[in-house]
């Protein structure tokens, strides 16, 4: 059967499980051998097209991008024909696309026969949700996933995408979740990738307040508060936001052990100050590096392998 990563909330516990596993695990560098991963990138990404690429290679296989101006999802040709097009030269696609119903129309296009990675959409980024999970596991347990049961993860600023998938993933481990956000940002109920429907394992919390939120935490997330498109919003944004920005002085509501994550791209200055991105207590060059095990994760998944 042709398997799809595309939400973590789709995936079942034991698939979950295998992904992080064979996202670490030796590699099999023929596993890929004589073929293709399409990636489609209608949003531009330095760290997914690089991780993505470099993953589809250390197991034997090819890539091939495609750009929004070469492409044109839904624009200069329908997502369906695109996918049954990309059907017909590869055996994935990893897409990062403005809106999460493309993954919905391409599968029922290709019959589910082309397997489809979410590299990012408006309503979910599960595979840097992955990374995450192994950079927070391998700080806090050497890699042992059961570390995360009890932690606490404080995510301030607007929540995103990146918060909701990463939310789901946490809250299923056992992880206990706080989103601080002002009206208007906090995480919206419902719809694809939603944390507040996520039953058992960690509780979910949501405050407006960022000292509230990051009071006895062990890991301090936040995300750029001015996501691509909505670059007019930028003044707004930064008033809104201002007091949900990243400082030594909030860190210090946090545990004394607390680290600091950021997906990046990082405005600097904005969500965050360079002291704390550059501090000692940042991950985020842990959380670039296990991108590639992420996708190596999930390509491996995809294709059988048994973790």
């Amino acid at each position: 059967m042709t398997k799809h990563f595309v939400t973590i909330e789709e995936q079942s516990d034991e698939d979950l499980q295998s992904i992080f596993r064979l996202a670490t695990s030796p590699i099999n560098d023929e596993l890929l051998k004589g073929q293709g991963v399409a990636l489609v990138f209608e949003r531009p990404s330095l760290r997914t097209r690089a991780s993505s690429s470099t993953a589809v290679n250390e197991l034997g296989g090819f890539a091939t991008f495609f750009s929004d101006e070469e492409i044109g999802l839904d624009t200069r040709e329908s997502s369906n024909d695109v996918a049954r097009t990309l059907n017909e030269y590869y055996a994935i696609a990893a897409l990062r696309v403005r809106q999460h119903d493309v993954f919905a129309r391409m599968r029922a296009a290709t019959g589910s026969t082309l397997s489809l990675i979410n590299l990012l959409s408006n309503m979910a980024h599960p595979t840097q949700a992955v990374a995450d999970v192994l950079t927070i596991a391998e700080h806090f347990g050497e890699g042992d996933l059961s570390a995360l049961r009890g932690l606490h993860v404080a995510y301030v600023g607007d929540a995103t995408n990146v918060t909701r998938s990463l939310a789901v993933a946490l809250l299923r481990l056992g992880a206990n979740v706080t989103v601080g956000a002002p009206v208007g940002y906090q995480l919206q109920v419902g719809g694809i990738e939603d944390p507040v429907a996520v039953q058992g394992g960690g509780v979910l919390t949501q405050v407006d307040s960022a000292e509230a939120a990051v009071r006895a935490a062990d890991v301090v997330y936040t995300d750029a508060w001015v996501s691509m498109g909505m670059e007019a919003e930028t003044a707004l944004r930064r008033r809104d936001l201002a007091n949900f920005r990243v400082t030594e002085e909030l860190l210090a509501h946090a545990n004394d052990t607390a680290v600091f994550m950021h997906c990046l791209p990082a405005h600097r200055g904005d969500e965050v100050t360079n002291e704390v991105l550059d501090s000692d207590r940042s991950l985020i060059w842990r959380q670039v590096f296990h991108r590639r095990s992420a996708m190596l994760g999930v390509l491996r998944w995809i294709k059988g392998e048994m973790s």
